[in-house]
Order: structure tokens, then sequence, then C-alpha cells
């Protein structure tokens, strides 16, 4: 089961043709709803000067603990600053676009490690 814990759906799309070549119209295959609180990324501001602050990052929050069977969608930050304890958080990939160059959505799903 994977959930998605971003505040926006993802929007998956099927692959490349098998040339390579992207459609010019992307086939939206699933859509994973947001649920109802999305994981951030902490911060904790140690102190600093008056052109830059020492921060620390890395303290995730609304972010459930492991469970077997579970995945977790969550932002590229938080799985970034979590990579090296959380081996459940996926985050979206190989980005799709419109016309305009807005994502749309991804074509798949990565674990950063």
């Amino acid at each position: 089961m994977i959930l998605n814990l971003t505040p926006h759906p993802i929007r998956l799309y099927a692959d490349e043709r098998e040339d390579g070549i992207d459609d010019l119209e992307p086939h939206l295959q699933q859509v994973i709803d947001p649920e109802p609180e999305p994981a951030r990324l902490d911060t904790i501001e140690l102190g600093g000067g008056i052109t830059f602050q020492l921060v620390e990052f890395g303290h995730a929050r609304q972010l459930p603990p492991k469970r077997d069977g579970i995945q977790y969608i969550v932002s590229l930050v938080v799985a970034l600053a979590l990579a090296d304890r959380r081996s459940d958080l996926l985050v979206p990939y190989r980005e799709v676009r419109n016309a305009t160059g807005t994502v749309i959505g991804c074509r798949t799903l990565a674990q950063p490690v």
C-alpha cells in the first residue's frame, strides 16, 4: 500500500513509447490522492549572524512510523533528510510537463538512498 503524504495528488503517467519518444499527450494511469496531513520537514534555528543562520534540518513532522507493507510518498526534502533512517519513503520521479512546461505529474516513484 502506498500513502501520499504530500499536499497534492500524485498523477502517474504511462512511460514513454517503446521508441523512447514522449507522446504529445501522456496517458494518465493512476492518481494517488493526498492524506489529510502532509509530512513536513521542521527546522531548528541554532543561531547565526546578520547574513546567515545555522539551521538544523531533518526533523519530520506528521510522518507516521514505519509499518510493514506501507510506503509513503513524501517531498524530496523530507525523503533526503531521512534517507539514511527510512527505507519506506518514495518521491515523484521523471516529471511529466504540459506544453507550457508546468509539472503535471510523474512517470514513476523513486526511493532515495
